[in-house]
């Protein structure tokens, strides 16, 4: 069986879909149509921008999602995924690869998303940082005993989990996960305390757009974030997306489950590589490759 990931924050590069909006005239018009949803070209900022134009996160959610979902698109007949996913961002781009909702509506959706995270990242600073090399169950119990907000938020493969939280939080937990075993303790150059309580403020601004947007049963189960697990039915696939937020990107248990259900080669959709090497460290036995 064959599964479709789809890269989040952090996969975004200066030229970015620009090989598919020269050579291909589906996905021209596809761009074009984002430039108008979105009111500004943002084509402009993927194609010759900035590194630090496509850091603002109004900017790398919406550019991450369309490069992901239009090159997706033009895969024409040769997409054909038993299953797929996304991390964190990606999970937007694996609806709309699966149909569970229109292009139109997913961009929507995303730059709603990358705005109130936005507001919730200036209204209160905060940061993340990725720890190495250490049990996840351990990482756990060392967070719990802190008591500043800080919670695991990407469980990205064994040994390599992004904490997020307060700016004391993420210093206190660096110190006692170095002196806890973990080989590094890396704080991360992010806006802010994504899928973590902070977040609270965007997650309920997010709910308010995702409540009212269309979505549809997709063609293949999409594996979400919030539990890992695969939803077909629209009405789930809404609630977990409305909890992604403010939960954390359980990534790991996300392959282990597409292997347990039956998956032998995961295909990366989208700007990167990240994903692919996770899978590789999550399920060596696995096929991977990418799509870009």
């Amino acid at each position: 069986m064959k599964a479709y990931i789809f890269p989040g924050q952090g996969a975004q590069y200066v030229g970015m879909g620009k090989n598919l909006y020269e050579n291909n005239a589906e996905a021209k018009a596809l761009f074009e149509r984002a430039n108008e949803i979105l009111g500004f070209r943002i084509t402009d900022l993927m194609f010759s921008g900035t590194d630090e134009d496509l850091r603002q996160t109004r900017v790398t959610q919406p550019a991450i999602f369309l490069h992901s979902v239009i090159l997706a698109k033009t895969l024409g007949d040769q997409f054909k995924p038993d299953m797929t996913a996304g991390h964190s961002l990606g999970e937007f781009s694996a609806l709309v690869a699966a149909g569970a909702l229109s292009f139109e509506d997913g961009l929507k959706l995303v730059y709603a998303r990358a705005m109130a995270m936005q507001k919730a990242c200036e209204a209160e600073p905060s940061t993340m940082a990725a720890i190495l090399g250490l049990d996840d169950q351990k990482v756990e119990e060392v967070l719990s005993e802190i008591d500043e907000i800080v919670v695991p938020a990407n469980y990205n493969s064994p040994g390599q989990l992004v904490i997020s939280g307060s700016i004391s939080g993420i210093e206190i937990a660096c110190e006692k996960l170095k002196a806890a075993g973990a080989k590094r303790a890396l704080p991360l150059k992010v806006g802010g305390a994504f899928h973590s309580p902070l977040m609270e403020p965007a997650r309920v601004e997010l709910a308010e757009a995702i409540n009212n947007t269309n979505f549809n049963t997709p063609i293949c189960p999409v594996y979400q974030n919030e539990s890992a697990k695969p939803f077909t039915n629209p009405a789930d696939i809404r609630e977990n997306l409305v909890k992604q937020l403010t939960s954390p990107v359980r990534w790991t248990q996300t392959i282990q489950n597409m292997v347990a259900d039956g998956a032998k080669s995961f295909v990366e959709v989208g700007p990167g590589t990240v994903l692919q090497g996770l899978v590789k460290k999550i399920s060596p036995e696995s096929e991977t490759s990418g799509a870009e």
